[in-house]
């Protein structure tokens, strides 16, 4: 563990070392990293031969959206330097702070070999009109919150800015993205929307879908959540360099 920039940033390292991923956890941006985002860094690390830099950001009401971008944005530069080739990565919350960094990097001039979200949130408007079918079965989230919480992680800027809401960003030039979604989740509906956004952008997306799951399902102790990490580790080292 280190201190960068004011944030707490750990670093994962395995014997052999293949690329990087800088990983953003989720938790609404009010909860801290939590032990099922530590057994997927280390699955990734050991697996994948991967060293992985998890940011301690700064949560609501300390922290918001803009720094949470541009810090993340620095440390995937300072990985780029230390180890070449680096992915990026992030669930929930995120998600939305991986992808919103992606496209930052990608205004200046630095394109990923691939950004992976799980369950990421995308557009903190919270308007997509299929929510409201799916907010019933989704066990986990629900608007009311989502709305008050982006209210605060907006900071000083709009809802529709890309560092905000980040499917409100122009994709392309973005390098690969994998997405995780299931269905019993009420942000699933926005993954779709970010699909047909990457395909008409032309940015290779693979969109994993599973019917009956529930939001960040690939960090859960369960069948499908260890497919997911499976998926995740091999998609990392079919994209690794060498």
């Amino acid at each position: 563990m280190e201190h960068v920039d004011g944030w707490p940033v750990y670093t994962i390292v395995p014997p052999q070392v293949r690329g990087a991923v800088v990983y953003v956890h989720g938790g609404g941006w009010v909860n801290e990293i939590a032990p099922q985002h530590w057994h997927l860094v280390a699955t990734i690390a050991a697996e994948a031969s991967m060293a992985v830099t998890v940011p301690i950001y700064p949560l609501i009401p300390f922290g918001a959206a803009l720094e949470a971008r541009d810090k993340t944005a620095a440390l995937v530069r300072r990985s780029i330097d230390r180890w070449g080739a680096t992915f990026l990565a992030g669930d929930s919350a995120g998600g939305q702070i991986a992808l919103s960094t992606a496209l930052a990097l990608r205004d200046a001039g630095v394109v990923l070999p691939r950004t992976l979200l799980i369950s990421p949130a995308l557009d903190l408007t919270w308007s997509n009109p299929r929510i409201p079918a799916v907010q019933p079965t989704d066990p986990w989230l629900a608007t009311p919150g989502g709305k008050v919480l982006a209210e605060h992680w907006r900071g000083d800027l709009d809802l529709l800015d890309p560092a905000v809401s980040p499917l409100f960003g122009d994709l392309t030039g973005l390098g690969p993205i994998t997405v995780f979604t299931g269905t019993r989740d009420v942000l699933n509906p926005d993954a779709h929307v970010l699909a047909e956004k990457a395909r008409t952008a032309g940015v290779p997306l693979e969109l994993c879908e599973v019917a009956g799951q529930v939001h960040v399902y690939p960090l859960l102790p369960t069948r499908a959540g260890r497919d997911a990490q499976r998926q995740i580790v091999e998609s990392l080292r079919a994209a690794a360099p060498g």
